[in-house]
């Protein structure tokens, strides 16, 4: 298994990897990097792990809407999380209404 270094916002993580998934696993680091990045540069929060738990969720509801959708034609690099996204912010406010002020998830 190979092992490759990437940035995700900011922070290395060394990641194991099957041999010809390099392109794969570079596409899935560059998505939750851009959706962790929307997320610290809306300004809203700061907590590390409430930016990772909210980026998992924008991308697993992206997931399920297209999964729910008719077969469309997607651009190659479309951005999975900016800050122009009404889902996206509809999204984050009503899990930060969910979370309280405490900010815990449990």
């Amino acid at each position: 298994m190979k092992q490759l270094d990437v940035q995700i916002l900011g922070q290395s993580y060394l990641l194991g990897c099957p041999e010809g998934g390099e392109a794969r696993l570079l596409e899935a680091v560059k998505m939750v990097d851009t959706a962790m990045c929307a997320i610290r540069d809306g300004g809203k929060i700061k907590a590390r792990d409430r930016i990772a738990v909210l980026a998992a969720l924008n991308l697993a509801f992206d997931l399920t809407d297209r999964a729910r959708a008719p077969a469309r034609p997607t651009p190659a690099h479309s951005d999975v999380a900016s800050n122009d996204d009404p889902v996206l912010t509809t999204l984050i406010e009503q899990l930060d209404l969910a979370l309280g002020d405490d900010g815990h998830l449990i």
